[in-house]
């Protein structure tokens, strides 16, 4: 079930964001291991990282035009989610999905309900460049890699992916 996060959900969405990470991003190559991703997102699951998702979905409440949530809930437990914003850019991110909803058309739920929501704004988001199954997902809802590129804590590489306008991408004379 798709549906949006209540502040409750806070502890749920971190522990659920740290155990994506957990199993994305470890690279030997990388020199990324479960200790270093403890040590550099490990905050996202105490009481200061529950309380920012707990202002997030309060301001996803106040400002449903500047911020998107939407949690994917399999029983009780939150399995995924998919978050924006709209400040002077429509921003996608964070979107994960653990492995037991993956290759289930969830990941697309999510990304209609965030393209409906973006309307026909320009999207931009960051991807870890090593993240081959994200970056061809983001592929197909037209996303293309912009060149630009950042090293998170001097060490994961991301890469930027922007979507031009809806209209654009079907030749509307806008």
């Amino acid at each position: 079930m798709i549906d949006a996060p209540q502040v409750e959900d806070a502890p749920a969405l971190a522990h659920a964001l740290l155990a994506a990470w957990l199993l994305t991003y470890p690279n030997r190559d990388a020199g990324i291991d479960e200790a270093w991703i403890r040590a550099h997102r490990g905050d996202v699951v105490t009481s200061e990282g529950v309380a920012q998702w707990q202002e997030f979905i309060k301001e996803v409440e106040r400002r449903p035009a500047h911020r998107f949530c939407r949690v994917v809930r399999q029983r009780d437990e939150i399995v995924g989610f998919l978050c924006g914003r709209r400040d002077e850019t429509v921003s996608l991110g964070p979107m994960y999905l653990l492995p037991q909803v993956q290759g289930r058309s969830v990941g697309r739920q999510l990304m209609a309900a965030f393209l409906t929501w973006a309307g026909d704004a320009p999207i931009r988001l960051w991807v870890t460049a090593y993240n081959e199954r994200a970056i061809n997902f983001y592929q197909l809802y037209g996303f293309e890699d912009t060149g630009e590129r950042h090293m998170w804590r001097d060490k994961l590489p991301n890469l930027r992916m922007a979507r031009t306008s809806a209209a654009k991408q079907r030749g509307d004379q806008s």
